[in-house]
């Protein structure tokens, strides 16, 4: 993804929280809405703060296994994330918040996340070599090789 674009869809949360909190202040009126953001962000921030703690509890036993905590990681940069559009006021960041926030709904927005950033990533830093696309059959730049005893060794074009 290109990064205007990333620009963009993030300069676009404001405006429609914006367009949105304007309607329903007008409905419901101005402390009503105010008592809902501010209700919604510290909600949200004691359900980032037990996910956190929880994440982090399966973090130290992954590692303390032995094993590698790719998804506590991920599932800790998206708790940040969460807590961020949380904290930040407005309708549309607090539902942000909330899905990065909760659980059932983290989980797929992982594998998003693992599947069109993170392997990318890795793909490009590593040529390939995440997903096994990489070159066995001897040196890719290499030409083609005339195995004619009398040439053995030079390449096609050289025997012109």
């Amino acid at each position: 993804m290109q990064t205007r674009w990333v620009i963009a869809a993030l300069l676009s949360i404001p405006l429609l929280d914006t367009l949105l909190l304007v309607p329903l202040a007008s409905t419901i009126g101005f402390a009503p809405t105010v008592l809902l953001v501010v209700l919604t962000g510290l909600v949200g921030m004691l359900l980032v703060r037990a996910e956190g703690r929880h994440t982090l509890s399966k973090l130290q036993q992954k590692v303390a296994t032995g094993g590698i905590p790719t998804d506590e990681l991920l599932d800790g940069g998206l708790l940040i994330a969460a807590g961020a559009f949380l904290l930040t006021p407005g309708v549309v960041t607090d539902l942000l918040g909330f899905l990065l926030a909760i659980p059932v709904t983290r989980y797929p927005i992982r594998k998003v996340v693992k599947r069109f950033v993170v392997r990318p990533y890795l793909e490009k830093q590593t040529d390939g070599f995440v997903s096994g696309n990489v070159w066995v059959g001897g040196f890719p730049d290499e030409d083609v090789v005339n195995l004619d005893p009398e040439n053995y060794g030079r390449a096609d074009d050289d025997n012109t």
